[in-house]
């Protein structure tokens, strides 16, 4: 729950069509968020609220993210992302998410150490990977692998229990990245990898991506530093896809791995983690098609092209996604360290420069997202399409854990049920299959 809860004010009176009228509680948040508490509108009325997608329904009060889309803002646990971006690293993010506090030094020594010392897998687990076919996507990988962890530790395998929520939190933040490694080579048919104590998190997980036994792999600080960088960018998102389903999914009092295994299935979806596999797409469509970046920013702007531009504008960033921001630079670094000349990348750096100076554009507020920026800098280190959104599960994980222990500690929590307007038939006979024509 946030440190400083949410106070119903005075509240607001609904007249319905029935003559009937009820008083819904409004709440205010504290960043002055405000809500009409409908918890029994039902029970009081009869009547429910008809909202698809849930657009316009808080599902539950938090206190992890702030997110403001109109004001282009960002916050975990209250510190702006474009700090954190700037002075913190991923497992000090992971902890702030967790635990809602920045660690000091025996809180920080205590949690390296342990995501250090859980990165190994069980080695039965080496013969799941040789069950799965060579054509199988990552996530497929990935998501059966993080179920099939609860099936290792007894205590996280029944009824979901906050007791053991920091062993398991740790392991499965240390373990992620392991798997999503070995899933990757898996893809590849290169033998796997295994992490070394000496290395940082991030470090190691470059080391386990693309070293080979045959010759040695250099870390390049440089790289560590921006794989870091859009972890952190990626670790909480407020209630997204994937993080409401954790959510839900967590509420049955499912376990914490079969919970996060559900998200990555959500986050897998193109249209919520694909995105900037989608930006890849979208640039290698205009590679084949001559390279023409200008005649697609026209075409974008012709809404009977059928094209649309891919990693600009956001749902519900209404303003320059802070995010965007802070990536744009390490892109630019990146591509200017590695030396790269990829006729793709140069074809992305010219439909940013088009849109950001474009009155179209700017005028709708569609700015390059940090789903354009990510795809780029991913293709530039060598990380292939469809590793892309295994790359956003890591980051977001510690999210996605936050969220599940806010959750679990609420008291006002119940099992996730939403109801529904009926449009099937009235009440029909049952007809015999003789009698049927």
């Amino acid at each position: 729950m946030p440190e400083t809860d949410t106070l119903p004010t005075k509240n607001a009176i609904v007249q319905l069509p029935d003559g009937q009228t009820i008083e819904l509680p409004v709440v205010v948040g504290s960043e002055n968020e405000k809500a009409l508490d409908i918890s029994k509108l039902r029970s009081q009325t009869g009547y429910i609220t008809l909202d698809p997608g849930f657009v316009n329904t808080g599902s539950c009060q938090s206190g992890i993210t702030y997110l403001d889309g109109e004001k282009g803002i960002l916050r975990y646990r209250g510190i702006p992302i474009e700090q954190l971006a700037e002075k913190s690293s991923f497992v000090e993010v992971a902890y702030l998410l967790i635990y809602g506090h920045l660690p000091n030094s025996k809180e920080w020594e205590r949690f390296s150490y342990l995501l250090t010392r859980h990165a190994m897998l069980h080695e039965d687990m080496k013969h799941f990977f040789e069950s799965f076919s060579s054509q199988a996507h990552p996530m497929a990988i990935l998501s059966a692998m993080v179920a099939s962890l609860s099936a290792y530790y007894s205590e996280a395998s029944g009824v979901a229990s906050l007791e053991t929520f920091d062993l398991n939190a740790v392991r499965l933040i240390s373990k992620i990245r392991t798997l999503a490694a070995f899933s990757y080579k898996k893809s590849i048919g290169q033998p796997f990898i295994y992490p070394l104590d000496s290395l940082s998190y991030c470090a190691n997980f470059l080391r386990m991506m693309f070293a080979v036994p045959a010759e040695d792999y250099e870390i390049d600080p440089e790289l560590v530093s921006v794989i870091n960088l859009l972890l952190i960018l990626h670790a909480d998102h407020e209630q997204n896809c994937s993080t409401s389903t954790v959510r839900v999914v967590g509420s049955s009092r499912a376990n914490m791995y079969g919970s996060v295994s559900a998200g990555i299935l959500a986050l897998w979806g193109p249209l919520h983690g694909g995105a900037n596999q989608q930006v890849i797409q979208m640039l290698e469509h205009i590679q084949a098609d001559g390279g023409n970046a200008d005649k697609f920013i026209e075409m974008a702007k012709d809404k009977d092209s059928g094209f649309r531009l891919m990693g600009f504008g956001h749902r519900v960033y209404k303003n320059y996604d802070p995010r965007a921001k802070v990536i744009k630079t390490a892109c630019d670094r990146v591509l200017e360290k590695l030396g790269i000349h990829d006729p793709m990348l140069d074809i992305a750096k010219k439909l940013e420069e088009r849109a950001l100076s474009d009155d179209y554009f700017k005028e709708r507020k569609l700015y390059p997202n940090v789903d354009f920026y990510s795809g780029i800098i991913y293709r530039a280190l060598g990380i292939p399409t469809n590793m892309f959104t295994v790359m956003f599960t890591l980051g977001r994980l510690p999210g996605w854990l936050a969220q599940w222990k806010e959750m679990m500690e609420d008291p006002k929590q119940r099992i996730s049920r939403p109801r529904q307007i009926y449009t099937g038939s009235n009440e029909i006979n049952y007809v015999p299959m003789e009698q049927r024509g």
